[in-house]
């Protein structure tokens, strides 16, 4: 299972990635969370722990890290995401529908879209259709909100709600709607609905 986490910029996919592998990481029996960063944005893998214990120098290596899309960096993604075998990959793509994000995202399997402004989420939904994406959760990221609201799974399969105040540097791992996705994404790996 390889879930694209996807969404408009600036909608805190890189925050909920770490909450997200943290809360998998608890469960009992889950599969390990691999992550693949698909944006050459700087906020790899390590940003989030890195913030958590040392902002400033998270922020100097961010920038030091920065780079745009190259055809090179498209293809050793593409190629991770199509030859990851590990039970429950995740992969972190940047905030627009382009070429590049399409090619990173064709070779997996589902979608979780986060967005900041929910009229995005139509633009979001078609571009997970179009590289045969299945959408298991369509999460609001409501930054000034106080606290989380779980709305459940659909009929659709599709685990619905938001999130709030997701931060740099900041542990949103144990959030209600980061468990309910992390619980989810658990189940649907070992083959449940």
């Amino acid at each position: 299972m390889k879930v694209v986490l996807c969404g408009p910029p600036h909608s805190g996919k890189s925050c909920l990635r770490e909450g997200l592998k943290q809360a998998i990481r608890r469960q009992p029996g889950a599969p390990y969370p691999y992550v693949i960063t698909g944006c050459p944005d700087g906020e790899g893998a390590w940003f989030q722990e890195a913030a958590l214990r040392d902002p400033e120098l998270a922020r100097e290596l961010k920038e030091a890290y920065k780079a745009k899309f190259t055809p090179e960096f498209v293809d050793r993604v593409e190629a991770s995401v199509r030859n990851c075998a590990l039970p429950l990959t995740l992969v972190d793509v940047g905030g627009r529908t382009s070429p590049e994000n399409r090619r990173i995202c064709a070779p997996a399997t589902h979608a979780v879209i986060l967005a900041g402004d929910m009229s995005k989420v139509p633009e979001w939904l078609a571009f997970c259709e179009d590289c045969g994406l299945s959408v298991v959760a369509v999460i609001e990221s409501a930054y000034h909100a106080s606290e989380d609201t779980v709305l459940g799974i659909g009929p659709d399969g599709v685990l619905r709600g938001s999130v709030h105040h997701l931060e740099r540097g900041e542990d949103n791992s144990a959030r209600p709607m980061v468990v309910a996705l992390a619980e989810y994404l658990v189940r649907l790996a070992a083959g449940e609905n």
